[in-house]
């Protein structure tokens, strides 16, 4: 593996569903002073030499050693973990932009893939596959129990070749069955357009290597006739990325030099400060573009209103940029609460092909608040559609293992969930349909902001009692397609055991 390539996956911020990698320089040395526990590495030695000589079945050495450096994650928080030489692939084609695939970011809900995101303009966004959604099976073989990388393979293939996804959707009393034709996927970062009455509209998807220098493009073109009256930057559904990109975004509409960001772990290179500054966003130079293109932003985009539209599918790089622009007041935050995922991850290369992500510290916005556990609050909350609220996902608090967050009540947190809005179909993020841009529209503009349609929303719960209430008039076995059994079938003969 090259140094660029080493240095590249320092600095990711991907995990289940975005986390943060930064590199702390985690080494052995690390562990200086304290000694190494001979009499349990014995220990392990022994059972490792146990297996290989007495097993059933002949196991390999390299099996042995991976399924043991897998085990020591298991206790772990849920962001830490081996990276097997699939993982570490595919952590660099994330971080680059471009993989084969179907188009969806996945974790794991009760032992099978849950629908993180689709990632637009994809064959899964196309295909109408949406976040919250569970994969029940991969054409034909069930996922339960998978892990997230069995699924993973099944699903990638060769660009043009098909494949059947068995989806259950949550407020749907039926599975749906999702033909798909794998194409290879170049996510598209950034994308723009001007709306009416002069307001800009930007969107980032994912924070990758480019996404800074296409921002500040995007920004000019944006400009380019005249400067836009209030800008919206929408942030819904992105995962996270590159810590440097989301330092360099903040930079891009926040005066110089002011902190962005701040790490604090046990090993001393985990505490430092992050500044809107060259020195911080342009540390590893990444492609060719080791010139400042930050100082090249234009004027009106650190001045002009400005809106950051946020959700629950929003985390780790997304948090800290919206974190940032809120506490220094440069943007209202609207939309919903946020991910909460405000650790940080370094990675380890264990060799070529292979590593570990481990969580090494916290991060904190600005004003010292961690959003661990707790995410980004809004300025002001919008749900995703008129009728409620479209995405039911995980949050921090959600997962196993979870690191707490010691000034944070998590009972407190505790929301009674509400039921989400049953749609045939995902709106498009920025199209005619998209209700939180058309509420951040009304707000730069001075109009009232509502919520949600209060007629709407009664209307649509009144249709899914109605879908309850049918349900379970039906017979109970056949509603849920269980087999009655024979014992208590009318005339059956009874068997003793």
């Amino acid at each position: 593996m090259g140094t660029r390539r080493v240095r590249s996956f320092g600095l990711v911020l991907v995990g289940a569903i975005g986390g943060i990698l930064l590199s702390v320089g985690i080494s052995a040395v690390a562990q200086r002073g304290e000694p190494l526990p001979l009499k349990e590495l014995q220990q392990f030695a022994n059972v490792f030499a146990a297996i290989k000589a007495s097993y059933v079945e002949p196991v390999s050495d390299e099996k042995l050693i991976n399924d043991a450096i897998k085990g020591m994650f298991d206790d772990l928080d849920p962001h830490s973990s081996y990276l097997d030489s699939d993982a570490f692939k595919e952590m660099e084609a994330i971080t680059q932009g471009g993989f084969g695939g179907l188009g969806i970011e996945i974790g794991s809900e009760d032992g099978q893939p849950k629908v993180i995101s689709p990632i637009e303009d994809t064959p899964a966004f196309r295909a109408g596959i949406l976040a919250g959604d569970i994969i029940t099976h991969i054409d034909g073989k069930p996922t339960k129990g998978m892990t997230l990388n069995e699924a993973i393979k099944l699903m990638r293939g060769e660009p043009n070749t098909s494949i059947v996804l068995t989806i259950k959707r949550p407020g749907r009393d039926k599975p749906l069955e999702v033909h798909i034709v794998r194409d290879i996927i170049k996510v598209r970062s950034v994308r723009s357009k001007m709306l009416d009455n002069d307001i800009a509209y930007l969107r980032i998807a994912q924070f990758q290597e480019r996404t800074a220098p296409d921002l500040v493009r995007h920004l000019r073109d944006l400009g380019a006739k005249k400067p836009p009256k209030a800008l919206i930057l929408d942030l819904r559904n992105d995962p996270g990325g590159l810590l440097d990109s989301a330092i360099a975004v903040s930079s891009a509409f926040l005066p110089p030099n002011v902190l962005v960001v701040s790490t604090k772990g046990r090993i001393p290179s985990a505490n430092r400060e992050y500044f809107a500054k060259p020195s911080d966003y342009l540390r590893n130079n990444f492609g060719n573009d080791s010139e400042d293109y930050i100082a090249g932003v234009v004027d009106w985009a650190k001045t002009v209103p400005m809106v950051v539209l946020v959700n629950v599918g929003s985390a780790s790089a997304s948090e800290i940029v919206a974190g940032a622009l809120q506490d220094h007041g440069r943007a209202t935050v609207m939309g919903n609460r946020t991910f909460g995922k405000g650790s940080v991850q370094s990675v380890l290369p264990l060799g070529e092909e292979t590593g570990i992500k481990l969580t090494t510290a916290r991060y904190y916005t600005p004003s010292g608040k961690s959003i661990q556990v707790t995410g980004v609050t809004p300025d002001i909350t919008v749900d995703d559609t008129a009728q409620g609220n479209l995405f039911r996902l995980p949050r921090e608090a959600d997962l196993q293992r979870h690191l707490v967050n010691g000034n944070v009540d998590e009972s407190t947190l505790a929301e009674q969930e509400e039921e989400t809005v049953d749609l045939s179909r995902m709106f498009e993020f920025g199209g005619n349909e998209d209700y939180q841009l058309q509420q951040a529209i009304n707000f730069l503009e001075g109009r009232p902001v509502q919520r949600n349609n209060p007629e709407l929303v009664a209307k649509a719960k009144a249709e899914r009692d109605a879908r309850k209430e049918a349900a379970s008039a039906a017979t109970p076995a056949e509603a849920v397609g269980v087999p009655v059994p024979p014992e208590k079938m009318e005339g059956a003969e009874k068997k003793s055991p």
